[in-house]
């Protein structure tokens, strides 16, 4: 069963919608399994659950909320498959999502930190097989979009990811 951290933001309702309603149009792959969010922890799957949980606890004791713009998206491809995706990317608060993940991969963790796979805060808000598309979708949003989404992280869900399914096994506060 693989395990992750996840950050699920808080949003404004109107950025939240804004953003569900670009994904149930252009996110095929992950709307109808999780909510907007920023992954922390990418998946792992050698690791107790108990002692992957209270890793998690011990680390984000030296984290407080934090806050974040996003301004721009970001076409990236998927580094597991052959889609392209699109991201919005922090642009305030990005240095706390790097320090928040490379925390996280260490003593425990420390075997499972993918160095050939840039890690990029983000949520993800769309993808496709085509990278053009996706590059055309970041284009418009950067191009017509006034886009200026403020949120803030104040809680990291551990949670497991079976049968295209996300379960949280701790949310912690």
């Amino acid at each position: 069963m693989p395990l992750l951290v996840l950050a699920y933001p808080q949003l404004e309702r109107k950025d939240y919608d804004w953003i569900q309603s670009f994904r149930a149009k252009h996110d095929e792959r992950y709307f109808n399994i999780v909510q907007p969010h920023f992954t922390i922890v990418f998946p792992v799957e050698e690791i107790n659950p108990a002692q992957f949980i209270k890793h998690v606890e011990d680390i984000s004791r030296e984290f407080k909320e934090f806050f974040f713009v996003l301004r721009c998206a970001q076409p990236v491809k998927d580094s597991f498959s052959d889609y392209t995706d699109v991201f919005l990317i922090p642009e305030e608060g990005y240095r706390i999502f790097i320090k928040l993940h490379d925390s996280m991969y260490n003593v425990l963790l420390e075997k499972e930190l993918r160095l050939d796979i840039p890690f990029i805060p983000h949520v993800g808000i769309g993808n496709s097989l085509d990278p053009f598309v996706s590059k055309k979708l970041a284009d418009k949003i950067n191009k017509s979009e006034n886009l200026e989404i403020i949120g803030a992280v104040n809680k990291l869900d551990v949670v497991s990811y079976e049968n295209n399914s996300i379960t949280t096994l701790k949310r912690i506060v």
